[in-house]
């Protein structure tokens, strides 16, 4: 496999490496500091990253900072989710380069849709054409909070 790397001026970089995953890091944001996953279990973060397209975000003192990862079948779809950057290293344009990295990646030029849920972050997302849905009456889905094993806000 293949992994692509952006490295920025000040000498960040966007690696799809997995092994440059702070899976301790990772988890640890997503189970005390998301909104969204509340709670997650190390065991499902885990599941997450080897079924998706990771993109971690590293310092250049080499310390991992920030995460995205798409599940996408890299043909027609790609679903963002759990987008971070630890809170020192906000507002420093990183989570917008982050972007700029996944939606240039090479395997992804050609996708019909693009989704992702954000309770707060429409702006950032807006920058690179998300938009609320139109058709939501083609839209469903299943939702099992009996199942839930975390809390999905």
């Amino acid at each position: 496999m293949r992994y692509h790397q952006w490295v920025n001026e000040e000498g960040y970089i966007v690696s799809t490496d997995p092994k440059r995953i702070n899976i301790r890091a990772l988890h640890h944001f997503l189970s005390k500091e998301s909104y969204w996953a509340l709670n997650i279990p190390r065991e499902i973060v885990e599941t997450g990253i080897k079924n998706s397209l990771n993109f971690s975000l590293i310092s250049p003192q080499n310390k991992f900072i920030g995460y995205a990862k798409l599940i996408t079948d890299k043909a027609t779809f790609a679903y963002l989710a759990d987008v971070y950057i630890e809170k020192i290293f906000r507002r420093k344009g990183l989570g917008k380069w982050l972007m700029e990295c996944i939606m240039s990646h090479p395997e992804l030029q050609n996708l019909r849709l693009w989704m992702l849920h954000t309770k707060d972050a429409h702006g950032l997302y807006k920058k690179f054409g998300f938009s609320q849905p139109t058709n939501i009456e083609k839209i469903m889905h299943i939702y099992s909070p009996a199942s839930e094993c975390y809390d999905d806000a």
